[in-house]
């Protein structure tokens, strides 16, 4: 086995712990789907959201989904004019057979934008 990289996005309608926690979790069960993770094989996952995203943590949604006994740590996204707004990424970390090349990076809704390669 190896340590793995899957990198995600997603966007937020509104500045509201609910959109964020739900949004986060969509994104992350995709990632897990796609990817056919097991749980127990994440090591960790970084979370960054856009500055107009302050009303909770995205590492909430993974707590709520199971993601327990994993590293969990959130940032500030850097302040890039024109930017996307209302952006959670995701940088997760996990054991597997799989080859960096067979990955599926998930982006959802406007955050597609970000990765149109994967479209």
């Amino acid at each position: 086995m190896s340590i793995v990289a899957i990198r995600g996005a997603i966007t937020v309608n509104n500045n509201t712990k609910e959109d964020i926690v739900n949004c986060t979790k969509k994104l992350l069960k995709e990632i897990i789907r796609q990817n056919n993770i097991n749980k127990s094989d994440v090591i960790s996952i970084l979370f960054s959201a856009t500055k107009d995203l302050n009303k909770a943590y995205p590492a909430i949604a993974a707590r709520e989904l199971g993601l327990n006994n994993c590293g969990l740590m959130c940032f500030q996204e850097m302040d890039v004019e024109n930017s996307l707004n209302k952006c959670i990424r995701v940088l997760l970390f996990f054991k597997s057979n799989l080859e960096q090349s067979s990955i599926k990076h998930i982006y959802l809704e406007k955050a597609s934008i970000l990765r149109p390669d994967l479209n």
